[in-house]
């Protein structure tokens, strides 16, 4: 084996890579981003609310990390086409992109009207579909030996596994796992990986009831292999390793983020 080879270095950082993650002006997605600019990618921030957007841009350039805003909503595709049309020419060839906003609506079968289902799908499956096939055409041909394009989904422990009351999301999340996979194999060719992760619980702002409820602590300390809550900052590494050099090879794969809930009974 050419030594060369065998030590490549640095196989994390990701210098010189432009980076999307949608739905990170706060929480999961504000983590990811921060994580992927300290590890050198330029990193394009994105939410529907530009103040919250240009928060999160200052955050992540006061810890030395590079970051711009990208105020669209990707729920409407001609809004997203466009807004990655200009993004591209303003920053050059985007390199990775996250899937991460994700909507969720806790309610039984029966209460559901199809028009509300058809709105969760519409935004966790098939506006990062979308956004995947605009993202993989400017996404730049990978070199022989190079690194390729990146596309991570952000999907759930509710792809696998579900509960009453959830079956809108539990239906999407689980279409986006099989996504990932369709993805992978459409756009291997071209040398881009798709692979996705799946948080269990984590204590994000958007949790803030559920994480003061003393009942829902002590059932993850039985639940969960490592008896807590995950912090937002602990989602961050698998998503820098798969946007990475080390990933080169992994593609089509769902990695479970979640404390050991998958694994543990």
């Amino acid at each position: 084996m050419n030594p060369a080879h065998a030590c490549p270095p640095h196989p994390f950082r990701l210098d010189g890579r432009l980076a999307l993650v949608t739905g990170s002006a706060r929480g999961l997605g504000l983590n990811m981003a921060c994580a992927l600019a300290q590890a050198g990618a330029q990193v394009l921030v994105n939410g529907r609310q530009a103040e919250a957007v240009h928060g999160a841009v200052a955050h992540i350039r006061a810890l030395g990390g590079q970051a711009h805003p990208a105020v669209f909503d990707i729920a409407h595709a001609d809004e997203a086409g466009t807004a990655l049309k200009a993004l591209h020419q303003g920053h050059g060839p985007l390199h990775i992109l996250v899937n991460n906003v994700g909507q969720r609506d806790r309610r039984p079968l029966d209460d559901f009207e199809l028009d509300d289902i058809r709105r969760l799908l519409d935004v966790n499956l098939v506006a990062p579909l979308e956004l995947a096939r605009q993202a993989a055409r400017l996404m730049p041909p990978s070199e022989p030996g190079g690194l390729g394009g990146r596309i991570i989904n952000i999907t759930s422990i509710a792809g696998p596994i579900s509960r009453a009351g959830d079956v809108a999301y539990t239906t999407a999340k689980g279409g986006l796992d099989a996504l990932t996979r369709a993805l992978a194999a459409e756009l291997g060719p071209r040398g881009i990986t798709v692979n996705a992760v799946a948080p269990g619980y984590f204590a994000t702002e958007a949790n803030h009831e559920m994480v003061a409820d003393t009942s829902v602590a002590e059932w993850l300390g039985k639940r969960t292999s490592l008896g807590r809550w995950g912090r937002p900052d602990e989602i961050a590494g698998a998503v820098v390793f798969l946007a990475s050099a080390a990933a080169s090879y992994i593609t089509g794969q769902t990695l479970a983020v979640d404390g050991g809930y998958l694994a543990h009974f």
